[in-house]
């Protein structure tokens, strides 16, 4: 039995296709859903053309936005007697969802896949992929029947 499940959540609609899979593993076993995003940091050469005082004010709107998102669906989790939290990390989303789950106790990972392969994933890489090959835990992976690939 699961105690707490991780679903990372990347503010996509295809990210959230995995939900159901998550709350259907969740309530048998009353186990609690962590909402996590990860928002990845600005390239330094960004920051220092955007500047220090610009840089930091993009952040903190980039934080507001993540925890206004992930409450809302902790909302909706939460109205079907779910327990949820969210948390809300800046870094690198392959490496911090592997570090976040071998410090916080998590059963188990359950996150859609955008589908990509061939060139694309080579390309623009796949979180998806490095967890799988990464985590101390199971993962639980989509796509989705009827999401759209990117």
């Amino acid at each position: 039995m699961y105690k707490k499940i991780l679903v990372p959540l990347d503010g996509s609609e295809l990210s959230e296709t995995i939900l159901p899979q998550a709350v259907s593993v969740a309530k048998p076993s009353k186990a609690e859903i962590v909402l996590l995003r990860v928002h990845e940091p600005l390239e330094p050469a960004v920051r220092e053309t955007l500047g220090g005082d610009l840089a930091e004010k993009l952040d903190t709107v980039n934080r507001e936005e993540m925890e206004n998102y992930l409450a809302k669906i902790a909302r909706d989790l939460d109205g079907q007697g779910l327990k949820v939290s969210v948390v809300t990390v800046f870094g690198r989303p392959a490496d911090t969802i592997i570090e976040y789950t071998g410090a916080n106790a998590i059963d188990l990972i359950a996150m859609a896949t955008h589908g990509r392969s061939g060139i694309t994933k080579w390309a623009f890489g796949s979180v998806a992929d490095k967890v799988l090959r990464l985590s101390p835990v199971p993962v639980l992976v989509g796509p989705v029947a009827g999401a759209t690939r990117a």
